[in-house]
Order: structure tokens, then C-alpha cells, then sequence
């Protein structure tokens, strides 16, 4: 049943029942035998969803998890616990306080986490004895293709509009930079969320399109390389925040230069992933080489004159830029062990 599974006939029984026969080798893999009872849930209009009752079971009871806070957690440690839960699964998710109650600084905490990472989640219910988290994201509305595509624009756009903040030596648009970073990572926590789903779950799995549940450590791997292409953008943000001081104009067109380039191996590589191109792929790994040259451009242009803080900020500019070829050609080894034997079939 791997895939788009089998396709069955209908029958008709006695005076009113239509009957379809079971996949044996299901009936095998769940320990069922004649006798047990099977429910079923429609889902839709054209879904029916079929599982034991002690399956079902144990669904329920993952569907909601309560997490104990203590008076002195710290912030940081509470945004960890509510991620983990996040990236679980769990539909609903209670923040209690270990003894006494929740401190207003708590509260906000759980709050802003909710409001600024977990995505399709709403705070339900909000007191000094708890909060309650409900995560309302339907897989329909926001597919993990669409929600991956949303993220790698975002990262893009975070790279480019980090080196027009240094060539406008514009802290307001730097500061709007480091804050879409947690846009970046809303989508990624998102996505993993779903991945861990669609591990767990046959049908979800080929709702999302995976061949399949390898294929999805591949895409969680990707998500970490394109969340650290946002990181690096907003460390280049704030280097203007830092300095307040504008790079000289040739030296920012050759860094821009070499920005485009790297912005344009991620393209090619999640292309690549997107169509299971593993030509594609290798043909990125060989490309991201070509970065030792416009690194060259950037170094010949700091060379006329010599300004000390100007060379250690623009060292620390192409470092950052040149971890997204490096996340690029990551992301081109992904997808060739991700297509590896579809290749192999091809060429046999």
C-alpha cells in the first residue's frame, strides 16, 4: 500500500451493505485477527480514515500535554518546553505553574512564543493559574511545500535587504531584517511540526507528497540550513546597528555581487530538491566553488585603502555571506541522497 496505495471494488451485501476487503498485509502488521473491531471516521467529504479503537486510543491521549513551570524558570528554558510540545504534535498545550501561580513575566513569555513561533496557534485561555495553548494549523490551508517556499523567500529577502541596509547605512530597515527572523523561523518550527506528523502517520505522509518517511529527516535538514541563512542575514543587519558607518561604495558592490551569487546557488539547489533533479544538484555542488572568486573581488577591493575597522567589518560581512553557498551546496547533498536510487534506476 506504499504510495497513492491500492484501489479496491465495492461490493454489495444482503439488502443495504456496501463492503470493501481489507489489505491483508495491514490486518497482519496491527495483529488483528477475525472478530476485532475496526472504527471508522469520515473526514471530509471524500475521506474515510480506518484504525483500531486502541489506536485511537492512544491519539487521544497525545492530543493534549500539560507542562509544570517553576517560580524561578527561566524565560528562555519556557520557550524550549513549549517548542518541544509544538514539534510533538500536541493539539493542546497546558502551561501550569509547579506551585503558586504563573508571574507576569511568565505569562508574557508563554505569550510573545505563541504569538512570534508557533505558528497556527492561539492562546485559548489566559489566568495566573495557567494558560492553555490550541494549535488550530490545518494541513489543507498551509501544505509543507508551501510553507517551505514561504521561508526561503523570506530568507532571501532578509539577505538582500541586509546588504541595502549597509549600502544605505539605514538602521530602521536593519532592524526590520533581524525582526523577520522570527518569521523565518515560524515557518521552519511549522514545517518540523509537520514532518514529525507525517513520520507518524501513513496517510499524512502521502498527503504531503513524500515518497517516503526518510525523504522527511532530508527536508528537516534542509529547514535547519535555510533558518541559519536568516540567522547570517541578521548578523549582517546588525553589523550596522553596531557601527553606524557606511562601507565604501565599491567594496559594498562587490559584497553584493558575491550576495546574489550565493542567493542564486540556494535557489538552484532547492530546485533541485522541489523537482528531485539530482543532476541539478550536483551541478550546484560544482557551482558554490566559483565563491573563492568574488571573494577575491571584495578583498581587491579593500586594498586601496587601509582602514582597519572597514576590513574587520567587511571580513565579517563575506563570512556571513558565504555560509549560504555553503547552506546551498548542503542542501544539493541533501537531495542527491534523497534521489540516489531513482538516479541509479535511470541510468539502469
Amino acid at each position: 500500500m506504499e504510495g497513492r496505495g491500492e484501489t479496491r471494488k465495492i461490493q454489495f451485501t444482503g439488502k443495504s451493505s456496501y463492503i470493501v476487503s481489507l489489505p491483508k498485509q495491514w490486518v497482519l502488521d496491527l495483529n488483528l485477527k477475525q472478530g476485532d473491531q475496526v472504527r471508522m471516521k469520515r473526514k471530509g467529504a471524500s475521506t474515510l480514515e480506518l484504525f483500531p479503537p486502541k489506536f485511537e486510543t492512544r491519539t487521544k491521549k497525545n492530543e493534549s500535554a500539560t507542562i509544570g513551570i517553576g517560580i524561578d524558570e527561566k524565560p528562555a528554558a519556557i520557550v524550549r518546553k513549549l517548542i518541544s510540545l509544538y514539534f510533538l504534535g500536541f493539539k493542546t498545550i497546558n502551561v501550569k505553574p509547579k506551585k503558586g501561580m504563573l508571574s507576569p513575566g511568565q505569562r508574557n513569555t508563554v505569550k510573545e512564543a505563541v504569538k512570534r513561533m508557533l505558528m497556527g496557534s492561539e492562546i485559548i485561555s489566559d489566568s495566573s493559574d495557567g494558560i492553555t495553548v490550541q494549535v488550530l494549523v490545518n494541513l489543507l490551508e498551509l501544505s509543507v511545500d508551501g510553507a517551505f517556499k514561504r521561508m526561503i523567500h523570506l530568507a532571501k529577502s532578509m539577505s538582500t535587504d541586509a546588504i541595502l541596509a549597509a549600502r544605505e547605512n539605514n538602521p530602521d530597515l536593519a532592524r526590520e531584517v533581524i525582526n523577520t527572523d522570527d518569521e523565518v523561523d515560524r515557518f521552519g518550527f511549522y514545517i518540523i511540526r509537520q514532518l514529525k506528523i507525517a513520520i507518524q502517520n501513513e496517510h499524512m505522509l502521502n498527503e504531503m507528497g513524500f515518497r517516503n518517511a526518510r525523504n522527511c529527516l532530508g527536508y528537516r535538514l534542509v529547514v535547519k540550513n535555510i533558518e541559519r541563512t536568516g540567522d547570517h542575514a541578521a548578523f549582517v543587519a546588525r553589523d550596522v546597528l553596531e557601527f553606524n558607518r557606511p562601507i565604501r561604495k565599491e567594496v559594498l558592490d562587490r559584497i553584493h555581487e558575491m550576495n546574489r551569487f550565493c542567493l542564486t546557488m540556494l535557489d538552484d539547489s532547492c530546485l533541485a530538491l522541489f523537482k528531485e533533479d539530482y543532476t541539478q544538484a550536483e551541478s550546484t555542488i560544482e557551482k558554490t566553488g566559483d565563491i573563492v572568486k568574488y571573494e577575491k573581488k571584495v578583498r581587491d577591493a579593500l586594498k586601496p585603502v587601509r582602514d582597519d575597522e572597514e576590513i574587520y567589518r567587511v571580513r565579517r560581512m563575506t563570512e556571513n555571506i558565504r555560509r549560504i553557498s555553503e547552506y546551498a551546496s548542503d542542501i544539493a547533498e541533501i537531495v542527491l541522497n534523497m534521489n540516489i536510487e531513482k538516479a541509479l534506476k535511470k541510468s539502469t
